[in-house]
């Protein structure tokens, strides 16, 4: 599904408690996902942050969009200015997630998630469960979804993030600031993506 939903700017407060950092973030408006990247209904996962990639420039090029991403090989450089398809950051993906609150979860878990105590151990259908106060659905749970960003360059290197919790995961794992990395070669069956489009001046 491509249906995208409006998500307006805001002040954003991040935090990576490993290392006690804590920082704030001016999100501009932009576009997401109401659902993460579907197939026949479901989740798209088993794909890398590097197929990720791909995938939107792909697509942005099936609806003749510019791609927003310029691929050599492991090296991947980002057009910010571009309105084509593209991974949300890190900012933006947790902006969303909490519809502009600071709540960790933006509803009752068992309402808004497929997570390990309720989904039988499998990928759900996008949208069965309750949206966001910005209609987004499945933004806690089901799958996770690669970011942009990479994680800590420092000490991991290439290693990029991904947010929101997966079916398997125990209900502490499922929630807005959870944040997970891996190799961007990495892929998994509950770890998927969600597209976002920059909004142009």
């Amino acid at each position: 599904m491509l249906d995208l939903v409006d998500i307006p700017g805001g002040l954003l407060f991040l935090r990576d408690d490993r290392v006690g950092r804590r920082w704030h973030v001016d999100v501009p408006a932009f576009r997401l996902g109401r659902y993460p990247l579907t197939r026949d209904g479901l989740p798209l996962t088993g794909v890398s942050w590097y197929g990720a990639v791909a995938l939107c420039n792909q697509l942005s090029e099936e609806a003749g969009l510019p791609v927003a991403y310029a691929i050599d090989g492991e090296l991947v450089e980002w057009d910010a200015a571009s309105p084509g398809y593209r991974l949300p950051t890190e900012a933006e993906w947790q902006h969303a997630c909490t519809a502009g609150t600071p709540a960790y979860r933006y509803g009752p878990l068992d309402k808004i998630a497929w997570y390990a105590e309720n989904s039988g151990g499998t990928v759900q259908p996008v949208g069965r469960r309750e949206p966001n106060a910005w209609g987004l659905h499945d933004m806690l749970g089901n799958v996770w979804e690669w970011c942009w960003d990479q994680y800590d360059p420092e000490t991991y290197g290439p290693y990029r993030i991904f947010r929101g919790g997966g079916f398997d995961d125990p209900a502490r794992s499922v929630g807005s600031t959870v944040r997970r990395r891996s190799h961007p070669t990495f892929s998994i069956e509950d770890l998927g993506l969600r597209l976002a489009r920059s909004i142009s001046n």
